[in-house]
């Protein structure tokens, strides 16, 4: 079998993060498979590739066309499987030749393409508009970090042809240096012993904002007469940050090296490493300061904080803040072995996340998906049995509910597992929101002639989780969720319910759609408690697939512990403590209920020393109904609001002694670590879950008495020793689960 065979086309004039990631990755991915580079420029770019080995052709031109008549003559008769594109001239250009060689065109996005050309109207209104073009009419897109994916996301490129890579750097090779004093003189910076360099490569643009670094330098000076900075690096801004720097009167501190070619050595003579950035995907800067153990201080933007923790591998700042960056620079300078501290854990971060041979990894991964993708499509243009393709999955989403994230979590990964490259749409609340999170097309709930575009196309539709199919809350809810099972379904899906709950739905008219719509129009229900199925034979449903499975939040695995217990901490509260959580919402009749789970927190703390904590599952309301509760109380307990991680909801709840829940996630979250359940119930539904678990009290919200619930929190405290037994009875929940997918995987 032939290798994969891949053209790089780029401008040619490329320094810093960008000129690293693509030299490097070519040397190595030709190891694997045969990576060619072109590029349009002779110069420095192209002599580095050639002393690297890249197998590199420079075609000079000085139109595209003529650019375009070469690249196609240098390609002609030879098999491409993708073109990859970096920067405006290789956008410009991959977007040409698609029109005369069959092959895929992707570009790497390295950093905001809207500021690229900051601080040069012409090229900005030139190059860069020629760019915003040829950018929207690429096949596929790679982010180099989290955040610059997520700003494609963002401006509405299409999330399912975006992927994400990391910049990596060499780990393995040994690095030779000059020695710091005789590397320093050679850039023209003495220094005496004691002095602390810090120091910085960037281009010497708008956009890395060094005039804040001079300002803040000013500043740190006037308390800390030892401190210099070499600033590495070349641009169209020299001469203003040289001007500037004579005007602070710091010409005798700062040393403008110019270009260093041996990052190297300038790393490892400088005692602390900087970035003040407005604006960066992922500065492969970071990285090389990070190999060479420095301690850096940054700013907080783009993909930096993926690899820079505030305190605990870096610093971060936000950007402009002069004064902020000079208490750190002084702070720093004046503890060596805070510095050391911080060093060595950003290297064992960097080791461990950004080696180049993940990089290479990740982008042969992508290579391969874009190509399974391109056959798939092919398959469906030529097999009319195979020209429906993508799920669609509806449910309460996009609302900032915890337990809602977690059953779409569940029913992605089910997806996924089945069929790693099947498009996935979901039907949410807040369509930007899902995109970032899961990486999935998102459409808006009430958009309905886009909801049935994507339905004519997908081959599956899975009405996802929750209790959907009730009028308890909204007859206009029961009548959508109604609609787009009976749309999916004309439209040509097969269609599912997933681990649903059902009910109640009231009204002998809306049992009797409720019956026709399940009847005629779905394929398969799984449920996530037997009160459901009971349900469902109420209402005279017995067409479809019916079984019982359970909750698909169930399947989530916790975040790690160290995540809880930095939050705990972080609010001063010791991990090992004793805790009662509340899991509060607001209802109807809750406000007269409020002093009773007061009145019943004060006996947990006094009485059983529990301290009293509040959770909310619905990071957007529920802090509400605990600040109710907790103004009636003498000593508020600790609210922990706004925690939108299901998994670390679930690593949170693993540290409480007792849990008092009116959320149904709350209860579901909690039996994952085997926490003694006290329930109260506005909804069936939670009764529903526990006596399905087998454990744990509840009672209705409108009977709750303190009485109750001191009785019901005693037992729950009796409990404790036997925890280990509760997460038994989970674990044949979590077991039962496996039944939601298994019917997807026979529907898909």
């Amino acid at each position: 079998m032939s290798k994969m065979r891949v053209i790089h086309l780029i401008g040619g004039g490329d320094t810093g993060g960008a000129k690293t990631h693509v030299l490097h990755l070519l040397r190595e991915l030709n190891h694997s498979i045969d990576a060619q580079l072109v590029c349009f420029r002779r110069g420095e770019f192209s002599d580095d590739a050639q002393r690297m080995g890249v197998p590199i052709h420079v075609i000079e031109s000085g139109t595209p066309l003529t650019g375009l008549r070469e690249l196609r003559k240098l390609l002609e008769g030879q098999r491409v499987d993708i073109i990859h594109c970096h920067g405006a001239r290789g956008n410009l250009m991959g977007n040409l030749l698609k029109h005369f060689i069959k092959a895929p065109v992707v570009t790497t996005v390295h950093s905001d393409y809207r500021l690229d050309y900051l601080g040069r109207p012409v090229a900005r209104l030139s190059y860069g508009t020629t760019n915003l073009v040829a950018l929207r009419r690429m096949n596929y897109y790679i982010g180099v970090s989290d955040n610059i994916t997520d700003l494609l996301i963002q401006r509405n490129f299409h999330v399912d042809r975006i992927e994400n890579i990391h910049n990596g750097i060499d780990f393995t090779t040994p690095i030779n240096c000059v020695p710091r004093e005789e590397f320093l003189r050679s850039i023209g910076m003495e220094v005496k012993p004691g002095d602390v360099v810090a120091g910085i490569v960037a281009r010497l643009s708008p956009v890395k904002d060094i005039p804040t670094l001079l300002r803040a330098m000013k500043l740190a000076c006037e308390q800390e007469p030892r401190l210099k900075l070499a600033i590495a690096g070349d641009g169209e801004d020299k001469d203003k940050l040289t001007q500037l720097t004579e005007e602070l009167g710091l010409s005798d501190r700062v040393c403008f090296a110019g270009w260093v070619k041996d990052v190297n050595s300038f790393f490892n003579a400088i005692d602390i490493a900087l970035l003040t950035s407005l604006s960066e995907g992922f500065p492969y800067s970071l990285t090389e300061g990070a190999r060479m153990h420095k301690a850096t201080i940054s700013t907080d933007v783009g993909g930096i904080p993926a690899l820079i923790k505030d305190g605990e591998t870096g610093i971060l700042f936000t950007p402009r803040d002069e004064k902020a960056l000079s208490r750190h620079l002084l702070n720093l300078a004046g503890d060596p072995e805070r510095r050391r501290e911080l060093g060595n854990r950003l290297y064992e971060k960097a080791r461990e996340e950004y080696s180049i041979e993940s990089m290479v990894r990740r982008q042969l991964e992508i290579y391969n998906r874009i190509l399974e993708r391109e056959a798939r499509k092919e398959r469906r243009c030529k097999t009319r049995k195979e020209r429906r393709d993508g799920v669609v999955v509806c449910g309460a989403y996009g609302h900032g509910n915890a337990g809602d994230d977690a059953i779409l979590k569940s029913i992605l990964h089910s997806v996924r597992e089945l069929d790693e490259y099947v498009p996935i749409t979901v039907l949410a609340k807040n369509t930007l929101s899902i995109k970032e999170r899961y990486r999935v097309n998102a459409v808006y709930t009430f958009n309905i002639p886009k909801i049935l575009w994507h339905m004519r196309g997908a081959r599956l539709y899975i009405n996802g989780g929750g209790t959907l199919i009730q009028n308890a809350t909204s007859h206009r809810s029961l009548w959508y969720y109604l609609f787009t099972l009976w749309a999916a379904k004309r439209c040509g899906c097969k269609v599912a319910m997933y681990g649903c709950g059902i009910g109640p739905v009231n009204g002998k008219r809306n049992i009797k759609l409720a019956s026709w719509v399940l009847n005629s129009s779905v394929d398969s229900i799984t449920l996530r408690e037997p009160d459901s199925v009971s349900e469902l034979g109420r209402y005279g449903v017995n067409r479809p697939s019916i079984r019982l499975g359970s909750d698909p939040a169930l399947v989530l695995k916790p975040a790690p512990v160290s995540q809880a217990d930095k939050l705990l901490t972080d609010h001063g509260l010791d991990p090992e403590g004793k805790y009662i959580c509340f899991l509060l919402r607001t209802w109807w009749g809750f406000s007269g209920k409020a002093p009773v789970l007061a009145a019943a927190a004060e006996y947990a703390r006094d009485r059983l020393g529990l301290t009293p904590v509040f959770l909310s599952i619905n990071s957007l309301q529920d802090g509400t109904a605990a600040r109710a509760v907790m103004d009636k109380m003498k000593k508020p307990g600790i609210l922990l609001d706004g925690i939108q991680s299901p998994e670390l909801l679930i690593s949170l709840l693993g540290r409480m002694s007792v849990v008092v829940s009116m959320r149904l996630h709350g209860l579901i979250f909690s039996s994952l670590s085997g926490a003694p359940l006290v329930g109260v119930s506005y909804d069936p539904k939670i009764g529903s879950f526990i006596r399905y678990l087998d454990y744990g009290e509840w009672i209705d919200l409108s009977a709750v008495t303190e009485e109750w619930l001191r009785t019901a929190i005693d037992g729950a405290v009796e409990l404790l020793p036997k925890r280990q037994e509760l997460m038994e009875k989970t674990l044949r929940l979590i077991e039962v689960e496996k039944v939601n997918a298994q019917a997807v995987k026979e529907l898909l």
